[in-house]
């Protein structure tokens, strides 16, 4: 039984991870909405429209394991916090950056605005922290209610980027301003965030090498699965509001899609815990694999509104159970003195992968079209699905190996 003192904290705990995650994606779905847009309109050569986002996924790569030893010794919330200071300093400059036309310089401010990413990845990580302090049974509904989070990036991002696109004089300078001040609402929420004595820091004891740990099959295929499915969303969401232009869409539309496919990110996260708890992990990520397959058959089917709000829709709840059953899976693949190591890794993994998704799913779609994008993306998607079957099939022959 748990005091009604620790479930009070729980909740409370819980609430202010779910909101900063909910500030993260508001900030990543704005800045994806219109900063490729905003390269498309700034660069001669057009293929490199993509390159702010390329710019923001960059900068979460590059400091992934930078921000997971720094929590590591300092703890999440002043890691949070730094990641805050950094995302409003990066909305300013890329607010100048589009006052003064200038592509490399927005390019810089994502870069800069990416580093609050490699620090707010970890909510989901930090809510099983939560959990494991007070009811380790709750862990895989704790990390999906934050990623539920979310679900209000998906409506206030896109309704956010519409309502201030035109703001001030250079077109979407005011959007990147009032990220901004969500960045600073961040900043300060961040103060309230309690972690259990030593749950963010250093644990004690050196625990195994990252490459023993990593050699775990339950481990690699959590890192395979995480990396790959957020790659093929990456390739998919980046090239949407490109897609949605070269068909003659106007950007209302690409805004509905963009709040579809966040909301079918982040809404199953209030009951995907709660299907891993019943059924297991690997049916869930299965599931997600199916749904991903699904999401190109859509996409392949035509190119209207509704194939695009279908198409996103299914690739955000694809998304949804894949990484979320990845996240859970990692979390049996290491002892607690191990654990920012390996969450470092597999994120910086994840963000290496969103580089180039990122990066080429603006060339891609400019020369090769959108039909191209989703073919691959089955290739990845059939991958993981033999993978996940097969640690399924292992854990059943050898639990006590796998």
């Amino acid at each position: 039984m748990f005091s009604g003192f620790a479930v009070q904290t729980l909740r409370f705990q819980m609430g202010v991870l779910a909101t900063l995650q909910a500030l993260l994606l508001t900030n990543n779905v704005t800045l994806i909405a219109i900063s490729s847009l905003a390269g498309f309109a700034l660069a001669e050569e057009k293929a490199l429209a993509t390159l702010p986002v390329t710019g923001y996924v960059l900068g979460a790569a590059v400091f992934s394991m930078l921000a997971a030893q720094l929590m590591r010794r300092l703890g999440r919330r002043r890691g949070y916090t730094v990641g805050a200071v950094l995302a409003c300093a990066g909305a300013l400059l890329a607010a100048w950056a589009v006052s003064i036309g200038s592509l490399w310089l927005l390019a810089a401010a994502t870069f800069v605005t990416g580093i609050y990413n490699a620090f707010g990845a970890s909510y989901r990580f930090a809510a099983a922290d939560v959990a494991d302090a007070y009811r380790p049974s709750f862990r895989a509904r704790a990390i999906s209610l934050v990623l539920a989070g979310g679900i209000v990036g998906g409506i206030v991002g896109p309704e956010l980027s519409k309502l201030t696109l035109d703001m001030l004089p250079a077109t979407y300078a005011g959007s990147y301003l009032t990220l901004a001040g969500f960045a600073i609402l961040s900043l300060l929420l961040a103060q309230l965030l309690r972690l259990p004595p030593g749950a963010d820091t250093h644990a004690a004891g050196a625990g195994r090498p990252l490459r023993q740990i990593l050699r775990q099959p339950t481990c690699w295929v959590a890192v395979m699965t995480a990396a790959s499915a957020y790659g093929i969303m990456n390739l998919l969401m980046v090239a949407t509001p490109l897609a949605m232009e070269l068909c003659s869409h106007p950007y209302a539309a690409t805004a509905l899609v963009l709040q579809w496919h966040v909301i079918g990110m982040f809404l199953p996260g209030l009951f995907t815990g709660a299907l891993i708890s019943r059924f297991g992990v690997m049916p869930v990520i299965l599931a997600g694999c199916v749904l991903l397959f699904g999401c190109a058959a859509v996409a392949l089917n035509g190119i209207e509104v509704m194939h695009f709000v279908v198409s996103l829709t299914l690739l955000g709840v694809g998304w949804n159970f894949a990484y979320t059953g990845a996240t859970t899976l990692l979390t049996q693949a290491y002892e607690p003195a191990e654990k920012t190591r390996v969450q470092g890794f597999n994120d910086m993994i994840v963000f290496v992968t969103m580089i180039t998704s990122s990066a080429s799913s603006g060339v891609l779609l400019y020369e090769r079209g959108w039909a191209l994008l989703n073919y691959l993306s089955l290739p990845f998607v059939l991958a993981v699905a033999l993978a996940v079957a097969w640690l399924w099939a292992r854990r059943a022959l050898i639990p006590a190996r796998a």
